[in-house]
């Protein structure tokens, strides 16, 4: 099965036009086989809000407007679709990323770690566990941007039974994430990564780019430069992310990052931290 990640510049307070090329390369990309595709962090409305007064009319609830014409326009090509948004629900806005797919809306993953830089300084941390989404072609998991510093993010889509992880993403340039985190994230796990980065630039902040599509093993599939506008694709086996036993040198050189893991030795990871909040 082919995916695809879009690497693409977004433009604030334009939501009606990022939804249009959006769009575009939805259709382009599913017209080359693609049947999952993931967008950038806050592709629809863009990310260097100045309040949360200026982001607001921008968020959408979900299903809305926006993911409605981008449900039907995955029915239509028959795919699957993560779109980074701003999410507007019970009066709160959360930097989210709707699952679309052929079938729906199957929900949003909400942010849950929120770095002190662009729109994400004035909104409200993402309120529910981190979910694995079934689409027809998979299992997936979502951490948006820096979500993915944060090992357990990873994790815990894994030991859900994610096989691949879709991150949206607004790394900036400077950002030392984009050169190692989708590498990582993929080999711990035992997962295959989607990281679609921006490119442009946004209130003095320019995005690094940098996109990529990397396999459980770590092998890059497809990689962005920092600049161009692009679609990545990339040919997996989703499947092959459930069997987690990786054997070099079978009967000699054997290992399972998932079934080797010793939960009673990681308290340390649920205590409060000394001196913090």
């Amino acid at each position: 099965m082919k995916i695809a990640a879009v690497q693409m510049d977004v433009k604030i307070l334009d939501k009606e036009g990022n939804l249009a090329r959006m769009l575009e390369r939805l259709n382009t990309a599913a017209r080359a086989g693609a049947r999952i595709v993931v967008f950038p962090e806050c592709a629809l409305t863009g990310y260097g809000y100045t309040s949360v007064e200026e982001a607001q009319p921008l968020a959408e609830r979900v299903p809305g407007p926006s993911t409605e014409k981008i449900a039907a326009a995955a029915s239509q090509l028959g795919c699957t679709v993560i779109v980074g948004m701003l999410e507007n629900a019970e009066g709160r806005v959360y930097n989210a990323a709707a699952i679309v797919t052929s079938e729906g809306v199957a929900g949003t993953y909400r942010k849950i770690h929120l770095p002190y830089i662009g729109v994400d300084r004035f909104l409200v941390p993402g309120n529910r566990p981190f979910e694995v989404f079934r689409s027809p072609q998979g299992k997936i998991g979502v951490n948006i941007c820096y979500d993915c510093s944060f090992p357990e993010s990873g994790r815990v889509v894994k030991l859900k039974g994610a096989q691949l992880l879709a991150i949206p993403t607004n790394w900036p340039v400077g950002s030392d994430s984009c050169q190692h985190t989708p590498f990582v994230r993929a080999t711990e796990n035992h997962i295959f990564v989607v990281a679609a980065d921006r490119v442009g630039e946004e209130r003095g902040f320019r995005f690094a780019g940098r996109s990529h599509i990397v396999d459980f093993m770590g092998k890059i599939h497809a990689q962005a430069g920092e600049t161009e506008e692009t679609i990545l694709y990339a040919e997996v086996n989703l499947p092959e992310a459930d069997e987690s036993r990786v054997a070099r040198v079978p009967g000699a050189w054997e290992f399972d990052r998932i079934a080797d893991r010793r939960p009673e030795m990681y308290s340390a990871l649920v205590e409060p931290v000394a001196g913090r909040k």
